[in-house]
């Protein structure tokens, strides 16, 4: 996950480089009028727009008029906490305890890849995005959630763990309404952005370091809900923010012990 995080990073850096340049050239031919379907490549949902159009010639755009976009980007990294509620509460019930988790050391990350939408004017849009969204549980103590088995199951263990981390990774599909501030003098739009987000397994992972066992991985569905859906939240200004997200539906399915027991997630967004 450090690897992947450094490399979601070196990303963010290299397109968001491409976006300023392509900008910045395009700043010089700005067309508020162009209106129709447009290519957009780049960091942040206001990257550069490309018109493709006849002929080896192509005219760059940064514009807020009306108009379809979609493409590639890297945009809405979010990097926070995980917290775990337990039929409303933020303690975790008696059969939930091997749950105990490290507060500061579970966390969520996500980004995202791909981006369909309409702008509506200079102040609104919204779009559909999908990317990769991870919640990592730091265990606290020294058990072994097992593969395969009919409900959510672990061992307890004799083991001194280093790192103990029950991991689900999913595919995220989010629709985002999106409000942009007018143009501030600093450049530095204000952005309030919500709207549901579902999200597919594509699989859970224990990851566990020991002096004893060295590295091991551990991959299974873990019993991780298939299916997951609700509301999240993003506000700040320029290029980050701080982001919020609730799921309604239970973390785990077909395991009846942890029936009521739902993921929020909180912190920082970077990318608009």
């Amino acid at each position: 996950m450090k690897r992947l995080i450094f490399t979601a990073i070196i990303c963010a850096a290299a397109t968001g480089v491409f976006a300023q340049n392509t900008n910045t050239d395009s700043t010089r031919n700005t067309t508020d009028t162009v209106k129709g379907s447009k290519i957009r490549v780049g960091f942040g949902s206001d990257g550069a727009e490309f018109e493709p159009r006849h002929g080896r010639d192509t005219t760059r755009h940064h514009s807020k008029a009306p108009g379809f976009s979609f493409g590639l980007t890297f945009a809405r990294f979010d990097i926070g906490l995980t917290t775990l509620i337990d039929n409303g509460s933020f303690t975790l019930s008696p059969q939930n305890q091997f749950l105990n988790y490290r507060s500061w050391k579970s966390s969520n990350v996500g980004f995202d890849l791909l981006q369909f939408g309409y702008r509506f004017n200079s102040s609104f849009k919204i779009y559909v995005s999908g990317g990769l969204d991870w919640t990592l549980i730091r265990l606290r103590d020294n058990i072994t959630i097992l593969e395969n088995q009919p409900v959510l199951t672990y061992r307890q263990d004799d083991i001194d763990f280093s790192k103990n981390r029950f991991s689900a990774e999913y595919v995220r599909i989010p629709l985002s309404f999106d409000f942009r501030g007018k143009d501030p003098d600093d450049g530095g739009h204000w952005h309030f952005v919500f709207g549901p987000e579902i999200g597919l397994l594509i699989g859970g992972r224990v990851k566990q370091i020991s002096e004893e066992n060295g590295k091991q991985k551990f991959d299974n569905d873990y019993h991780f809900s298939s299916f997951r859906y609700g509301p999240f939240l993003r506000v700040g200004k320029g290029g980050w923010g701080i982001f919020a997200k609730y799921y309604f539906n239970d973390m785990f399915e077909n395991s009846p012990d942890q029936k009521g027991l739902k993921n929020f997630a909180f912190g920082f967004t970077f990318g608009f």
